[in-house]
């Protein structure tokens, strides 16, 4: 959604003169800021107007808040360096100007004697409340805000309100917070989705899956529709989990801050606009944030006081103790919607944008996707940096040099599944990736040619969720990418095709626990594999099945091999399904898994290979 453009609700608008004058400053700041920043007394550099005495004049500044301000004769004490009186933005010689103010992160909570309602369980939950990842105190539930990708509802709040310093991807999120109220079983609210700490803001989303929910911010009683950008003097107010509802004014529209989040994380940059208290609207105690209300929103106001539905900005953190001055400290909100890939209105089907990728929270357990060994790792192909490439429920690593997936990760919902049929969809390269790194057609056409195109991730097991993120999912998982040969025949010689059915064998023999299922496969590499086509063709294939039941982790491997020694005859058609040990695909695929997976791997097997039998029928897997 594009950011609703608004002016100041001062007296009238800003000269051009001076917008351009804005613009050069914000360019200054965040190239020029974080060598600021790099003095340990600089907590901020940002733009507002020139104070004295106190009292705000009318001229526009570099505003600078340090720690502790001191005459030129102490700056050597405190090991920082002074600030010039102007510096020179595009020719314009702009006036500094140094107030004493620090900042930290509103998570911290302080002892209650009566909880207030805030803090209690809300049934329907609503933003302005109390919420927070398990690991975490308490924050505030900002707003709902909805996936692009799948458009399913998410809790909009603070990274260090949903994941926070111990936090993961997959975490379970309670509403309330549990420094209000520690039953985190009754009080599920869903789980930590997506969550980013850096320049952009400090911002997360969590699914809500286990409540009701509405949308109206509490006592405010709107629904954010619209994204703002905060100018000098707008009014703006919100609803928080420690503070209520209180009433401010953008101070500086625009700052860099670099705030302590303490223990490995350390000092952040955040780019972010500051407020202060409305005289109009006086908050109780003169205190417009305190610790809990970060990730409340900021919504802007009409020159009275009412809230409309434009979004200002996420709050994140107030100024130091100690600080003689009430200040807040909101990301804004355009880049928090894009890094976090959410919208306020929920998206048409058609308009969904793609790829959501294997979810490493989708089980109680966070499994994480394997990881390529030093020996392989330069061989993958890479998107936008990363070797990881995402589809709808399901990603892989592709190699370079044999052209097919090192491994694909998927999951299985097998409470959303739904029958979709492949009328209308085509095998195609994925127009992403270089296309010489795919094999497509050439390989598999031809009136005698046996070798089928088969997919790792199965298609059947992808199309779940909502009927739109489904219909996705079918079409992703044509991709050549996900594509393997195999023989025509190659699940019949797997023993009566159970190496194509291992994901049904295990919800027909298993009670899974919430019916959710995380799978990886992919073939096996061998330098001697047969060249056909010029296409080295993989002669073994791995799959490997997590799940928990009765809140046990479990984690089965199986093999499907000509044999389990390197056979001198290649016939393609003498698969056997075995069941082994992950260790033993590890070693095999040059792979590592997360130790979670390796840790739930309890199968015992013989040592001798002569020892081991192959699959003959689903009866024979042991689900143990």
């Amino acid at each position: 959604m594009a950011a609703k453009k608004r002016r100041s609700a001062g007296p009238g608008p800003s000269p051009s003169g001076q917008d351009k004058l804005i613009s050069d400053l914000k360019q200054f700041i965040r190239t020029r800021g974080p060598g600021f920043l790099s003095d340990p007394n600089v907590s901020s550099i940002g733009i507002g107007y020139k104070e004295k005495n106190g009292k705000r004049g009318k001229e526009l500044a570099l505003q600078f808040t340090v720690d502790k301000k001191v005459r030129p004769e102490g700056l050597d004490e405190l090991r920082t360096a002074e600030i010039p009186a102007t510096i020179d933005i595009g020719g314009v010689p702009v006036p500094t100007d140094v107030v004493q103010r620090t900042y930290k992160p509103h998570f911290l909570v302080v002892a209650e004697g009566e909880t207030p309602q805030r803090q209690k369980r809300v049934d329907p939950v609503r933003p302005g409340v109390s919420v927070g990842n398990i690991k975490v105190t308490a924050g505030t539930f900002g707003c709902i805000a909805f996936d692009r990708n799948d458009g399913s509802p998410c809790v909009l709040s603070n990274w260090h309100v949903l994941n926070g310093r111990k936090g993961e991807l997959g975490d379970v999120v309670v509403q309330p917070g549990t420094a209000d109220d520690s039953r985190i079983a009754m009080n599920r609210l869903g789980r930590l989705k997506r969550a980013h700490l850096g320049r952009v803001g400090d911002c997360a989303v969590s699914t809500v899956t286990d409540r009701e929910f509405t949308r109206d911010i509490l006592d405010l009683d709107v629904t954010p529709t619209k994204l703002g950008e905060p100018q000098i003097d707008d009014k703006v107010v919100k609803s928080g989990r420690t503070t209520g509802v209180t009433h401010g004014l953008v101070r500086r529209p625009f700052a860099l801050v670099g705030i302590n989040y303490g223990g490995s994380v350390g000092v952040r940059e955040i780019e972010c606009f500051e407020i202060g208290p409305d005289p109009r609207h006086p908050a109780d105690g003169d205190e417009i944030s305190l610790t809990g209300d970060s990730g409340s929103v900021w919504m802007f106001t009409t020159r009275s006081g009412r809230p409309t539905d434009v979004m200002a900005g996420l709050h994140f953190g107030g100024e130091g103790d100690g600080d003689p001055e009430d200040r807040a400290l909101a990301c804004f909100p355009q880049a928090v919607f894009d890094e976090l890939k959410i919208t306020l209105v929920p998206p048409d089907p058609e308009s969904l944008e793609a790829l959501t990728g294997y979810d490493p929270g989708f089980l109680a357990v966070p499994i994480g996707t394997p990881q390529l060994n030093p020996s392989i790792k330069e061989d993958a192909v890479r998107i936008n940096g990363s070797e990881v490439i995402p589809y709808t429920h399901f990603s892989l690593a592709l190699s370079t040099s044999r052209r097919f997936a090192v491994w694909v990760a998927w999951n299985i919902d097998g409470g959303t599944l739904k029958k979709l049929d492949r009328k209308g969809i085509g095998f195609a390269k994925d127009p992403r990736l270089p296309a010489a790194a795919q094999v497509s057609n050439e390989l598999y056409k031809g009136r005698n040619n046996r070798l089928d195109r088969g997919h790792i991730a199965r298609r059947a097991d992808v199309v779940w969720g909502s009927l739109p993120e489904a219909k996705k999912a079918n079409k992703d998982s044509f991709f050549y990418t996900n594509i393997t040969p195999q023989m025509d025949d190659f699940n019949q010689s797997g023993r009566n095709g159970i190496w194509g059915h291992l994901e049904d064998a295990v919800f027909e023999d298993v009670r899974v626990d919430e019916l959710k299922v995380s799978a990886f496969g992919g073939p096996v590499f061998h330098e001697d594999d047969r060249v056909f086509r010029g296409v080295k063709l993989p002669r073994e294939f791995w799959k490997v099945l997590v799940f928990s039941e009765s809140g046990k982790l479990k984690c089965k491997a199986f093999l499907l091999t000509q044999n389990l020694e390197v056979p001198e005859a290649l016939e393609l058609d003498e698969f056997r399904v075995f069941q082994v040990k992950l260790s033993e695909i590890r070693t095999r695929t040059h792979l590592r898994f997360p130790d979670a997976m390796t840790a739930a791997d309890t199968l015992m097997v013989p040592e001798s290979v002569e020892d081991r039998t192959p699959l003959e029928r689903q009866s024979d897997i042991d689900w143990s």
